[in-house]
Formats: C-alpha cells, sequence, structure tokens
C-alpha cells in the first residue's frame, strides 16, 4: 500500500488543529453565553465587626487600636490644608472638626469615571442629608481649570448642597501631596510618582472625626457605597460610645 507524502500528512494535522481549535472556540462561546451571571461582590471584602480599622499606609494593612490616647494621637492623621471651595470659601481641616466627611479626588472634564464617582457621593449625601455629622470631600487634580466659577456650575448640575459637600481647588502641589502622600488614594504601591504624573483614582477614603484614615471603597462599586454608608453609621456609633 502506498504511504501518504510528507506534505499530505501536514496537511491533515493542520486541517485537523483548525477544527478541533474552532469547536474548542464554539464551546467557549456557548459556555460563556449560557454562564449564568454573578452577583456584584465587594471589591474589599472585610468581615463583619462592631469598630472600624485604622490606616496609615498605601498597602491598607488594617490596624486595631485600643483606647490609649497617646496610641490614637501618635497615628496617621489628615494634615491641616487649606483650599477654596466652589462658593470662593476657605476650606481648611477645621472646616471638618469633629465630623465625619468623605473624601475623593476627580475634575469636572472627565469623561469617564469621574461622572459615576459624582452620582456615588450623590447617593452617599442623600443618605446623609440631614446628619450634620457627616460632609463631603471632592477635591479637583485639575485645579487650574476648575476654579471655584467652574466647580460651583458643576455643584449645581450634580446637587451638591453648599456645606455639605466641598468641591475644593487649591494648589496642584497641595492637593497632589494630600491625595497620594496622606490620603494614600492611588495605593500605587512601588510606584514612585511626582507632581508631573496624573493623579486619578476611583477610590473614596473615609476620615473619622480625629482625621483618621478609617476606610477605602471602591467609588464606581454600589456594593462598597453600601457598605461605606454602613460604615459612616458605625463610626457615628462608636463616636457617640466614646
Amino acid at each position: 500500500m502506498k504511504m501518504p507524502s510528507t506534505s499530505a500528512i501536514v496537511t491533515l494535522l493542520f486541517l485537523t488543529s483548525v477544527h478541533c481549535k474552532d469547536v474548542s472556540e464554539q464551546r467557549e462561546e456557548t459556555r460563556l453565553l449560557h454562564k449564568p451571571p454573578v452577583e456584584e461582590a465587594p471589591s474589599r471584602a472585610r468581615p463583619q465587626l462592631d469598630t472600624l480599622p485604622f490606616y496609615d499606609d498605601a498597602s491598607f494593612t488594617p490596624k486595631w487600636l485600643g483606647d490609649n490616647p497617646g496610641e490614637l494621637a501618635a497615628f496617621h492623621t489628615i494634615p491641616a490644608f487649606t483650599l477654596t471651595n466652589q462658593n470662593g470659601e476657605d476650606v481648611t481641616e477645621a472646616t471638618f472638626k469633629d465630623k465625619i466627611y468623605v473624601a475623593d479626588f476627580f475634575f469636572t472634564t472627565c469623561p469617564g469615571i469621574c461622572l459615576t464617582m459624582t452620582q456615588s457621593m450623590s447617593q452617599l449625601q442623600d443618605n446623609f442629608k440631614a446628619d450634620d455629622e457627616v460632609l463631603f470631600l471632592s477635591h479637583s487634580v485639575t485645579p487650574t481649570k476648575d476654579t471655584p466659577a467652574v466647580l460651583k456650575s458643576y455643584a449645581e448640575a450634580h446637587g451638591a448642597i453648599s456645606g455639605k459637600w466641598h468641591m475644593v481647588t487649591g494648589e496642584r502641589s497641595t492637593i497632589y501631596g494630600l491625595g497620594r502622600q496622606q490620603y494614600f488614594a492611588e495605593e500605587d504601591l512601588g510606584k514612585e510618582k511626582s507632581e508631573d504624573d496624573f493623579l486619578h483614582t476611583e477610590n473614596f477614603l473615609l476620615i473619622d472625626r480625629n482625621r483618621h484614615i478609617r476606610g477605602i471603597y471602591n467609588g464606581l462599586n454600589k456594593t462598597d457605597i453600601r457598605q461605606l454608608t454602613a460604615d459612616i453609621k458605625l463610626l457615628k456609633r462608636e463616636a457617640h460610645i466614646n
């Protein structure tokens, strides 16, 4: 019997490989098509506890502090700052004295994630609309473009309540220093960045009455926003107990 040529064998193997690949791809497409939907999960799962941890670096490793006043006083806090809000008013650390607040970083011309973040912050504002103990702070990362007048228009368009939700501008170096070295908003571990590198993050930071960081949340994630709402209430109970 005559054996097939080498070229014929190669051709046969190639056609077989193509056929198998097509079948495999079809099976994968069918699997994905019929894959059950996955419920949205928190971006940072953590156990349900009666108190919140403290954070002091970009790794966001939770730390549990006791009631020792010296230990709390020595822990990382958001430092003094001076910025300008949408009404042309000075906003400083004193604005948030004895307040719980949520901070984020955005810019008014952002065509992507900032709109969703603003919607999330608006939802949080609605959740605590009548609560004088809770404030909101949005820093512009394009401060030379986002003047108080521009921020005013943006704030009005998105229902920001004056005195409740501060949208702030100021020196770029101040805002970027706060975002990276104090709030640790970007979480880019091991990546050295300068002020020339653009600051862009979807993270929300929860700050307690003593300017300690108590939580970080994805501002695009509805489950995280629900968790943030619950954590604000937990901080309020903690403050009233202490």
